[in-house]
């Protein structure tokens, strides 16, 4: 199975699947919920769009990047968090009402600030280079095709048939952890100077990971929210769409260089995400509501 097969096809498909597993887990609710206890998402929120470029823009500095690689991990911090945060923040028995809400709205909201960083970052590492644009009508249906419509449908299996959902749920989770596992294999089988790339700017890589995941669980826990809303949020700040950096970096700015943090950041926050599913995915008191 090569590294473009799993990118192209197998990687859409098995989220969808995925999502729908997760949705036979997920009530109306659940999603209530969230939007009539709002602190929680507007937290979660902020640290989405507005501390991860801050902490950047600092680790910048203090590593002394190059333009191109500094604009890229500006880059990386402004993408929202995507369809694999919702899965690792599942399997880490977060809530996962609140990492979909998350995902949905950042995902909408990132079409418009993603430019507005990256021209700032380009103005500011003094780099010319093209304007960066996202269609909001095609971003829009790709979220939804990947996980709304895939999410409602387990939830309507949820609904009409409970003793199925139960039945499922421990395949499904198997099958996402095989399902990360995948990705992570195809991802290093693609990149032929994983070395290089990591020496050049994996400290400071690994530093916005994980300090913005440390300051999302350590503001959650200030703030006084769940557990579980706690380990949600901390994924959802170090859980970034990497797909989406890589797309903006090579078809957009047509720059590899740009790319490099995308790459090995995507697969940083696979190392932390899976700390975070041992960590508390078999902890009861982060099941508890």
């Amino acid at each position: 199975m090569s590294p473009d097969f799993l990118k192209t096809i197998f990687l859409p498909l098995a989220l969808m699947i995925i999502m729908f597993g997760m949705g036979m887990t997920l009530t109306v609710a659940d999603f209530k919920r969230v939007i009539l206890a709002p602190k929680a998402k507007i937290l979660g929120l902020l640290i989405q769009l507005v501390l991860l470029p801050v902490v950047a823009y600092a680790l910048v500095l203090a590593f002394g990047l190059s333009s191109e690689l500094a604009i890229g991990l500006m880059l990386i911090a402004a993408c929202p968090g995507g369809p694999t945060s919702n899965m690792i923040s599942h399997l880490a028995k977060g809530d996962t009402a609140l990492s979909v809400t998350l995902t949905a709205v950042s995902s909408v909201v990132t079409v418009f600030t993603i430019p507005l960083i990256v021209g700032v970052a380009m103005e500011l590492f003094q780099l010319d280079g093209a304007v960066v644009a996202l269609p909001f009508g095609k971003t829009v249906l790709q979220l939804m095709l990947v996980t709304i419509v895939p999410i409602s449908f387990g939830m309507m299996v949820h609904r009409f048939f409970p003793k199925f959902s139960v039945r499922m749920s421990r395949p499904v989770n198997v099958l996402s952890v095989i399902f990360l596992a995948l990705v992570i294999l195809a991802a290093v089988l693609k990149e032929k100077d994983l070395a290089a790339q990591f020496k050049e700017v994996g400290f400071a890589v690994l530093a916005l990971n994980v300090i913005t995941m440390s300051l999302g669980f350590g503001l959650a826990g200030w703030l006084k929210l769940s557990l579980r809303q706690q380990v949600t949020i901390s994924i959802e700040a170090g859980i970034q769409n990497g797909t989406l950096a890589l797309a903006i970096a090579l078809g957009i700015l047509e720059s590899a260089r740009i790319a490099v943090p995308s790459v090995v950041y995507s697969l940083l926050m696979f190392a932390s995400g899976a700390f975070m599913i041992v960590a508390f995915g078999r902890s009861r008191r982060v099941g508890e509501k």
